[in-house]
């Protein structure tokens, strides 16, 4: 059969993926309450408790890569969920959530559904190179080890410039409200938080390529990091536009766009407002 060519073990694989589906559909229907939390804290703490289960319930296959995988995954979605969730209580960020939640305001309970389950699929998607590793156990090449390690120095580094993007914009915006953020790592790239995320995902991919041995997983896991990709470049070119409205009239902010790579520092790429990106 053509399902038994995708995954011979589909019975065992679909065993345990539904309950990381249903704990990403309980955390990301907070989105009902306010819609952006599907793509926000929804985000963020379906990746905790993806992390936490997958560990525990196949702790008897734990080894030190999916052990490191798994807490960079905890690390990561706690650190963003905490961030967000503080974000709002800042009086530099409530008038940008009303107009998100003024936008938003009247959307059809049906359309509301159909986000919160897509996003629900999307980040058990992104997660299962972390699943995978944990039902296929450890490599058993040197070739296996360089790449899981790879894998996880790119999640740490990204973890960190994600983080530290985050902390020095909040920073800046306390001091200067009204001015556009160009210190730290934002004198090399005018969207680090988003490098970050980028860095952090494509590392999380790269840890289970050793474990993609059919072609579900390398289509499942493909998914995953391709979609976050393109929703990254797509938030570049909403915050890009944002920014144009806000501070297009000054000199300062026009030497900065034109110097400062939009994304990925050292790469003469200074605007996504005309790519076509699918997922904005």
């Amino acid at each position: 059969m053509l399902l038994d060519w995708f995954e011979p073990q589909l019975g065992d694989l679909l065993t345990a993926s539904w309950p990381l589906l249903i704990i990403a559909l309980l955390v990301s229907s907070l989105g009902f309450y306010r819609v952006v939390y599907f793509i926000s804290v929804g985000y963020a703490f379906s990746i905790v408790g993806m992390a936490l289960f997958t560990t525990i319930n196949h702790f008897d296959n734990l080894t030190w890569v999916a052990a490191l995988q798994n807490l960079f995954l905890v690390l990561w979605g706690a650190r963003l969920g905490v961030f967000l969730v503080y974000r709002e209580f800042r009086t530099t960020y409530r008038r940008e959530l009303g107009d998100v939640a003024q936008r938003s305001a009247g959307m059809a309970w049906s359309r509301k559904a159909i986000i919160w389950i897509s996003v629900s699929i999307l980040y058990l998607l992104m997660f299962s190179p972390s699943l995978f590793r944990l039902l296929n156990g450890p490599s058993s090449s040197w070739i296996g080890y360089f790449v899981e390690g790879f894998g996880l120095l790119l999640m740490g580094s990204g973890l960190l410039i994600e983080a530290a993007g985050d902390r020095q914009k909040s920073a800046f915006k306390v001091r200067f409200p009204n001015q556009f953020c160009n210190e730290g790592l934002y004198r090399w790239v005018r969207c680090p938080n988003y490098l970050g995320e980028i860095t952090f995902w494509v590392g999380h991919w790269i840890v289970g390529v050793t474990v993609y041995n059919t072609p579900l997983r390398w289509l499942a896991s493909l998914i995953g990091v391709i979609c976050l990709m393109l929703i990254m470049m797509g938030s570049t070119k909403r915050l890009e536009e944002k920014q144009d409205r806000r501070y297009g009239d000054q000199p300062a902010y026009q030497a900065y766009v034109q110097s400062v790579p939009v994304l990925f520092p050292f790469v003469p790429v200074y605007s996504l407002k005309n790519v076509r990106v699918y997922l904005e």
